[in-house]
């Protein structure tokens, strides 16, 4: 199958023989150009996949706003016309969830009061989905809770707790939202809003179908409730897993710089077997300048023997980096088929152009060195 390849191509041909001489030196040399990609891909991979785990924690956060009374201008809560005031600004495409929460005395199955933070949130239907039970609409009694404090209190709908000395029925058990969401109920008790004593909403969420669109409702309520004073602080929570992200594709560049260096050393390794193939093979390069080989001809071989280490070493270190990868995917993000993401075979491929690189640049000063002998030097050296 190569044949039709070494006749067009010979000094291929050559150069496989010459490396197959020596079988040891050339598997080493290679065997540095293999744990070179492995280096570089795997760690690319690990850094994609630590990203993406992060990001799918992160959940919807791009697409959130939070509206907080500015206490800074005296401003302690947010009123139910601030709240219509966002409703209006952002238009009827956008969730808006004005929450309140206060500090109360709670027991579990008849236990000892346990001083909790509770919420009221206007719609909890709109906002969350039920994993056990069904949230009302309206929600005007009982209690919802979050999955780890039913789990922790092996709650279930149809349970009862005690909220400041009242006995209330839990309602449904709601589902997580994504550990890094300020919306995220998890760890939640939710009481209809009207239990509240507190007039106004200590914080409004509001949550856009993008990240552009986030920004857009963050600059109309800005533009409504802060014309006259600086009444309230908008915040988009976008800008911090822009900065995430940032920070990880520094983590990554850091990352496969380190694991560049032991392919600038197997490159090393490359150069020292060359130049001592040079050495070893410098009648023969006689002989051949003898019989009618030019310069060019000698510098093929010499630099195809080179490219062949490397990509020989490329080939089977993004192998051995596509495993890697499967099982860095799989206990990182559950997930093994992440390996076929873009930067994921993009980090493959790049580290195996880099090998073949190296490899080339590693063989250029033994191949120029070999290409340069005189033939009568050469032959009787």
């Amino acid at each position: 199958m190569l044949d039709p390849l070494y006749r067009r191509f010979p000094a291929v041909l050559m150069a496989r023989r010459n490396l197959t001489r020596t079988k040891v030196r050339s598997a080493l040399a290679s065997l540095g150009i293999v744990i070179g990609v492995i280096a570089i891909a795997s760690l690319g991979m690990f850094g994609v996949a630590l990203q993406y785990s992060i990001s799918e924690n992160l959940g919807g956060l791009g697409n959130q706003v939070t509206v907080s009374p500015n206490a800074e201008a005296g401003v302690q809560n947010l009123t139910e016309r601030d709240v219509r005031e966002i409703r209006r600004v952002v238009g009827p495409a956008v969730s808006v969830s004005p929450e309140k929460r206060t500090v109360r005395p709670v027991s579990f199955d008849r236990g000892s009061n346990q001083t909790t933070v509770v919420y009221g949130i206007q719609d909890p239907a709109s906002v969350y989905n039920a994993s056990e039970g069904r949230i009302p609409d309206p929600f005007q009694s009982g209690v919802l809770v979050g999955e780890s404090v039913a789990e922790n209190e092996d709650l279930q709908p149809g349970n009862t707790i005690s909220v400041n000395g009242t006995s209330m029925r839990v309602r449904a058990v709601l589902e997580s939202t994504g550990s890094f969401s300020q919306l995220n109920p998890q760890n939640r008790i939710y009481l209809p809003v009207n239990s509240f004593d507190r007039r106004g909403y200590q914080q409004v969420y509001v949550t856009a179908e993008s990240g552009t669109a986030a920004n857009e409702s963050a600059m109309a309520i800005r533009d409504a409730l802060n014309d006259r004073e600086q009444r309230v602080v908008v915040q988009e929570l976008g800008s911090l897993v822009d900065q995430v992200n940032q920070t990880f594709q520094v983590i990554n560049t850091v990352l496969v710089g380190i694991a560049a260096i032991s392919l600038f050393v197997a490159g090393i390794s490359i150069l020292n077997v060359m130049l001592m193939s040079t050495v070893e093979r410098r009648e023969e390069i006689g002989v051949l300048r003898a019989v009618g080989y030019q310069k060019r001809d000698v510098l093929k071989v010499m630099l195809m023997e080179a490219t062949l280490l490397g990509v020989f070493g490329g080939l089977v270190g993004v192998g051995v980096s596509a495993l890697v990868g499967l099982a860095i995917n799989y206990y990182t993000v559950d997930d093994a088929t992440a390996l076929f993401r873009l930067a994921n075979l993009w980090y493959l491929l790049a580290a195996f152009a880099f090998a073949v690189v190296v490899s080339i640049l590693s063989g250029l000063y033994p191949a120029w060195k070999a290409a340069s002998e005189e033939p009568v030097e050469a032959l009787r050296g």
